[in-house]
């Protein structure tokens, strides 16, 4: 794996000599600048517990004065790991209320979304696997109105799937298949993508893990997504992508970090993400970072 951004800067700090070429390394430069109304600037930090509040996070807003949910290893209940759902992504809560988890597992053809209503129930909708598609189902997006429900697959991918959302949308039964109707095509490829979430109704805020930075001129993306239309299962939307920062790296520790999950609060206007600290210091300084948009 290609040395991270973070291992650059931490080589070159060792020696007087390098200071000069070291602060070159430590600069991200974004290959394409980001619009001034798109710039989010952090404003604040919580620790972010490696057990239950590593992979994703989400935003609820109904049942009124619902607390913000997160995932990790630590939240996977234990009969679903017994049967093999072994991890979870990036969850989404609709603005009624549905909420969403995603699940994999390491082998079969299907990937599966977990519903917890707005009365607390839970149901499991099972997506068996196109050809062609990946096993991995790394986040959920739920559409403004609720309907509509994205997803990703790890790797560079150029495009993002579209499903009916579970329990929202009147299509969809924990007994049948769940469906994917449609397809997101990007102007160009993305890289690990760990999360999403709508600002609105066109306008999706991304987190990539990307380790290379060959992409967009920097590791660790915070990616700004922009739909021709709104997605339905009516038919493929196009997708403009666009890199407006490189996520906080900062630890205690060297060595590699991962970016997480991440969500929009439209109620505040802040988006959260959460990045994972490199080798010990995973226990000690993980953040959910806050930013407030320019």
């Amino acid at each position: 794996m290609p040395l991270r951004a973070r291992q650059r800067c931490h080589a070159a700090l060792t020696g007087l000599a390098a200071l000069a070429t070291a602060a070159a390394l430590c600069v991200a430069q974004p290959a394409f600048a980001a619009p001034a109304a798109d710039v989010w600037n952090e404003v604040g930090s919580d620790r972010a517990d490696p057990l239950t509040e590593s992979q994703g996070l989400a935003s609820v807003e109904v049942p009124a004065g619902s607390p913000n949910r997160y995932t990790g290893i630590g939240t996977i209940p234990l009969g679903l790991a017994t049967r093999g759902w072994n991890h979870v992504g990036d969850p989404d809560a609709s603005y009624q209320g549905h909420y969403v988890e995603p699940y994999q597992r390491d082998d079969g053809n299907t990937k599966m979304f977990r519903l917890q209503t707005p009365d607390g129930r839970w149901s499991e909708y099972v997506h068996t696997l196109a050809p062609g598609e990946a096993r991995n189902n790394s986040w959920v997006a739920i559409s403004p109105d609720s309907q509509w429900m994205l997803a990703g697959e790890w790797g560079t991918m150029d495009r993002l799937l579209v499903f009916p959302t579970p329990g929202a949308n009147p299509a969809t039964s924990p007994s049948a298949d769940l469906p994917r109707v449609a397809t997101v095509r990007l102007d160009r490829p993305v890289r690990d993508v760990q999360g999403c979430d709508f600002s609105d109704a066109t306008t999706l805020l991304c987190s990539s893990d990307d380790p290379e930075g060959s992409l967009f001129g920097m590791t660790k993306p915070l990616l700004q997504v922009d739909l021709s239309a709104a997605p339905t299962g009516a038919g493929d939307v196009t997708g403009r992508v666009t890199a407006l920062r490189q996520l906080p790296l900062r630890s205690a520790c060297s060595g590699s970090f991962e970016a997480e999950g991440i969500d929009y609060d439209r109620r505040t206007g802040t988006l959260r993400v959460i990045v994972v600290s490199p080798g010990f210091c995973v226990l000690t300084d993980s953040k959910t970072y806050r930013f407030t948009r320019g």
